[in-house]
């Protein structure tokens, strides 16, 4: 009987990592849209809308998803309906792929950190405060929530490196923010004000307290854009 307790591999031979999850008959997996690399014949892809419960009620939660946190109003299910389903995820970004096991512990995510949930586990939107939606990076007025049991995959821009804190208090620049602890309490702020960040270069920070653990990536993906952006050839008007 199939217990929806996801069942993958992290090829550690490969540069940039591929994930391979193996479901048997009857499991499924929520993936990252535009993610899938390969599967098997027996593995169905579905577009749902991205939102709970049914009928009108599920399209206006989808609706007020992508309104409010920049998610798209469609996440994508992928089912096998025999047990020797195979299903490879590539992230949208090179760099580390980590699983984090949900039950005892939950997480919330920064955007773009998302790669593949299993059937077992959901998420949930939850509303922050005006301060963290206005300087966050992670999803506006709502964060990214995990609930129940199962395993979540979380890509980064680089390597991943975890921070435990054990009634620490630290301060993150929070476009190296990729995943929390639901328990640890956060403040996102600016470094040292308005004037001062911008002489330093150091924007907007999250400040985390309590008991928990952060996981860190080693880029940054708005710096590395700037860089990018000196090299991109844009038309002019003649």
């Amino acid at each position: 009987m199939a217990d929806n307790r996801m069942k993958y591999t992290i090829d550690s031979n490969m540069q940039f990592p591929l994930v391979e999850i193996s479901l048997e008959a009857g499991e499924s997996a929520f993936i990252q849209q535009g993610s899938m690399v390969y599967h098997t014949p027996s593995v169905t892809l579905n577009t749902t809308l991205n939102g709970r419960g049914s009928g009108f009620g599920k399209l206006m939660g989808a609706i007020g998803r992508s309104m409010t946190s920049g998610e798209s109003m469609f996440v994508t299910q992928a089912i096998s309906n025999a047990d020797d389903g195979k299903l490879a995820l590539a992230p949208s970004m090179p760099g580390q792929v980590i699983a984090l096991e949900l039950g005892a512990k939950q997480y919330r995510l920064n955007d773009g950190a998302f790669l593949a949930l299993d059937g077992s586990a959901q998420y949930k939107m939850e509303r922050q405060s005006v301060g963290r939606a206005f300087f966050g990076g992670q999803g506006g007025f709502f964060v990214m929530t995990t609930e129940g049991q199962g395993t979540l995959l979380a890509n980064a821009f680089g390597s991943i490196k975890k921070i435990e804190l054990n009634g620490e208090t630290i301060t993150i620049d929070n476009a190296h923010v990729v995943a929390w602890s639901r328990d640890l309490d956060y403040d996102i702020h600016l470094e040292n004000g308005f004037l001062q960040s911008i002489g330093t270069g150091e924007g907007v920070v999250n400040t985390f307290r309590g008991f928990g653990e952060i996981y860190v990536q080693s880029l940054n993906l708005q710096s590395f854009a700037g860089v990018l952006q000196k090299y991109i050839v844009t038309s002019s008007n003649n």
